[in-house]
This record gives structure tokens, C-alpha cells and sequence, in this order.
């Protein structure tokens, strides 16, 4: 089994992210391991975030500010890896950084570092070609973004070449800043589940261990993000004990569906 398979096979996961390079990361990224994460999203710092709301916005900018590349996070990664062999570990990011050397570069470099799964916010599937190809040959997942605004016609190209889980964008629009009804996301999932035996993680505008355990009811997993950088952007170095507990929390409330 992939890591991918065995994190979703316990039930509902708890997917958490951060952005690198934004404070100690190899002690953020412990942290949110020692709180029970099962998937780790780590984000590429990036000058446009498009996507993300204010949150994850500004700790691009620190983490762009503290000098942070793409040679960076990819040595984040390959440490990550070598303290925790079975998390599975999904960088996060925007098209620029990762095809700017070339797909095949990208995709060398993930394998390198031990990454299982790649999300890119900007490369839409009618332009799989700029890195699907590469990362599927290096056995590395390409995890794709399903919206309220992904229609029946649109599901099917979402989903050809996706893998690992599926991503769930609850909302029409950016991170952190609001939560979709329940009833939406009940039908959301319900709609992709039926198309797809891809697990389904549903994410933006989960802040709560409350919320996390409403949609873990229905969903697959559950993906944390703008309130753990919060958390980063409040403490500091002393950041990691607040993850812990805030991620023990979520943990707690999204296994218990289990």
C-alpha cells in the first residue's frame, strides 16, 4: 500500500498544512505529526498566492522575506522524510516554481526528497501535459482541486490522472475566511465519492475541531490550514506547542468518526 492508501484506509484523515520556510518548519512539521496528522501539506512559498486568503498570503511573504526557495522546501521535504518514513507528505503550490525548470526537474526533485502527492493551485487538467506526465513517471501523485463550480461535465477531466485524494475546494473562494454549509458539502461529496474511488478530503474555511468533525461525518478527510499558520504567525518559535495541541484537537474530533 501507498502511504497515501494506508493514511485514508483508518477512515476519515486529518490533513494539515503549513507553509515552509515560515518559522522553524522541521519543528512545525513535528509538531503537527505529534499531534496525529495523517497528511502533511507543506506550501511552496510563492510571490502570488491566488488561492489563499490573508493567512497563508502573508506567511508567504514572511517566508519569501526570510529567503526561502524552492531548494529549500525540497531540503524541508527529503528531513521530513527521513524522521517520519510512513506520513505522507503533499507539497502545495503554484505553477511558476515547479515548471519553471522543467516538469521532468520538478518531479525528479520530488522523488528525490521522498514527496508522495503534488497539488498546483494554477495548472488546470486541459494542461496536464506541463507536469502530470512527469510526476505520474516518478510515482508521485498529482492531487487535483474539484469545486462547487465543478459541473458533471467538467468531473470527469478533473479526476483522469488524479490521485492520492482528491481536494475538495468547499467554497467559492479563497482560504481561510469561510466555511460552505453542511448540506453543500454533504452533496459535494456524496457527488464525487460516486464518480471516483479516490478518497476525498474536503478543505478551506476549517478552523474548528467542530467542523472538522461535522465533515469528517461524510468526507474522507479533512484539511486544516489558515488556522495552524495563524498559530505560526502568533507564537513564533514557540509555535509548535500550539500546533500540537490545536492539531491533538482536530485529530481527536475527526477520528472519532472512524
Amino acid at each position: 500500500m501507498t502511504r497515501f492508501e494506508t493514511a485514508f484506509a483508518k477512515g476519515p484523515a486529518l490533513v494539515c498544512f503549513i507553509t515552509g520556510g515560515d518559522g522553524d518548519t522541521a519543528a512545525n512539521l513535528d509538531a503537527l505529526v505529534e499531534g496525529g496528522a495523517d497528511v502533511i501539506e507543506l506550501g511552496m512559498p510563492f510571490t502570488d498566492p491566488m488561492a489563499d486568503g490573508p493567512a497563508i498570503q502573508e506567511a508567504n511573504i514572511r517566508s519569501l522575506d526570510a529567503g526561502t526557495r524552492t531548494a529549500d522546501v525540497f531540503r524541508m521535504a527529503s528531513e521530513f522524510r527521513a524522521r517520519h518514513p510512513q506520513v505522507p507528505l503533499v507539497l502545495m503550490g503554484y505553477a511558476n516554481p515547479m515548471i519553471a525548470r522543467g516538469g521532468e526537474w520538478f518531479a525528479d526533485e520530488c522523488a528525490r526528497a521522498g514527496v508522495d502527492g503534488v497539488i498546483c493551485v494554477d495548472i488546470p487538467p486541459e494542461e496536464d501535459a506541463e507536469l502530470g506526465p512527469a510526476l505520474r513517471g516518478k510515482n508521485v501523485s498529482l492531487i487535483r482541486l474539484a469545486t462547487p463550480t465543478t459541473d458533471a461535465a467538467r468531473l470527469p477531466a478533473v479526476l483522469n490522472g488524479s490521485s492520492g485524494f482528491l481536494y475538495y475546494v468547499s467554497v467559492a473562494g479563497v482560504t481561510g475566511m469561510q466555511q460552505a454549509a453542511q448540506g453543500s458539502i454533504e452533496d459535494a461529496v456524496a457527488r464525487l465519492k460516486a464518480a471516483s474511488t479516490i478518497p476525498v478530503a474536503v478543505g478551506f474555511g476549517v478552523r474548528t475541531p467542530e467542523q472538522a468533525s461535522q465533515i469528517a461525518k461524510v468526507a474522507d478527510g479533512v484539511v486544516v490550514g489558515s488556522a495552524l499558520v495563524d498559530l505560526v504567525k502568533q507564537h513564533g518559535t514557540e509555535a509548535p506547542a500550539h500546533l500540537r495541541a490545536l492539531t491533538a484537537a482536530l485529530a481527536e474530533a475527526v477520528h472519532a468518526e472512524r
